[in-house]
């Protein structure tokens, strides 16, 4: 029994020498047999009971040197294994074909927004645009609007902290009031941007969105060369074939109207959006109030224009049918992947 102990030692001890591992599959498996949790060097201490007394001590250090003859062959292999693959090279197939990259969509806001931009060059409007923190005179009273106006109130309006004369702009109808102080009619003109009210958000309002305002000043315009322009635009955009123009009022125009396109009623979605009446309302218009051209310069007497203005969201909201407007902002690529087909890049 003590010969074959001595002997089994030996054995183990020309087995983990003459072992060959070439990869960390091997060295795994050293591992696992002769330093795992059941590996076959642990009986080898066990069986120490049965040495006598005069030898215990020798077959002890045979086997602690088993042990770590073990372990010190398995360090060095794993330190030359991870050498090696730090310095290896990683070889590259240049013929390989390169992964498809997935390209984005555009924003139906600005599907949208280019669109109406495009509709309405060709009718000769250029674009303007300008700062969207304005001052009080250009967002409210070059346009008529006094300042007992309920829109100037906290609650309507974002103001600068500490600076009550300047805050968010409100439309973009103040870039018409630059445009009028700076440029000699005739000027024909819409104005694309962001604008911002002091709105509780809810699936059909928000506190920022985007507008497009018109505005054309000349000689001898009249509200007929208004209803044209609108119609043209309502005809490109939603294919419609009737407006109607509604009575309403504007500070800054004068008369003023709201328009609606027929949109049918022929499904349940038809009637949902409009209402069950057939008719849908795109934008607000009027012929500019000869007040607005007195504060900014232009005589009255000579000119006339006419202002139309709609906000972008809602006329997105309408071409593709979305129920809530929150989700125009808050960037989902699953909302936003349904919009890749009518991407133009």
């Amino acid at each position: 029994m003590v010969i074959e102990a001595f002997d089994r030692v030996k054995e183990l001890q020309t087995l983990i020498t003459s072992t060959e591992i070439n990869n960390k599959e091997d060295l795994e498996a050293f591992r696992i047999e002769y330093l795992g949790t059941k590996n076959i060097i642990k009986p080898l201490f066990s069986a120490i009971r049965n040495i006598p007394n005069e030898r215990k001590k020798e077959y002890g250090q045979l086997v602690n040197a088993l042990k770590q003859l073990a372990e010190e062959k398995f360090i060095e292999i794993d330190q030359l294994l991870n050498a090696k693959a730090a310095n290896q090279v990683e070889q590259v197939d240049l013929t390989a074909p390169a992964e498809a990259l997935e390209l984005g969509s555009r924003h139906p806001v600005s599907l949208v927004l280019n669109q109406m931009i495009e509709i309405f060059d060709r009718l000769g409007f250029a674009i303007a645009e300008d700062i969207e923190i304005e001052d009080d005179w250009h967002n409210f009273t070059a346009l008529n609007t006094p300042q007992d106006h309920p829109a100037r109130d906290m609650q309507d309006t974002y103001y600068i902290l500490n600076d009550p004369r300047r805050l968010l702009r409100t439309h973009t109808s103040s870039v018409q009031s630059h445009v009028m102080m700076t440029q000699k009619p005739p000027i024909r003109i819409i104005a694309p941007g962001r604008v911002y009210r002091n709105e509780t958000i809810s699936a059909r309002a928000h506190c920022q969105f985007h507008q497009v305002e018109g505005l054309y000043i000349a000689e001898k315009v009249s509200f007929a060369d208004l209803r044209q322009t609108i119609y043209y635009f309502a005809k490109e955009m939603f294919g419609a074939t009737k407006i109607r123009m509604r009575p309403s009022f504007f500070p800054f125009t004068e008369p003023s109207a709201e328009v609606d396109v027929w949109w049918g009623c022929e499904t349940e979605t038809d009637k949902r959006i409009t209402k069950g009446t057939g008719w849908l309302e795109i934008l607000g218009c009027g012929m500019v109030d000869p007040a607005v051209l007195v504060n900014c310069g232009i005589d009255p007497e000579k000119y006339s224009g006419f202002a139309f203005g709609m906000g972008v969201e809602r006329i997105a909201m309408l071409k593709y049918q979305i129920d809530d407007i929150r989700l125009l902002f808050e960037n989902d690529v699953r909302f936003l992947k349904q919009f890749k087909k009518t991407a133009v890049f």
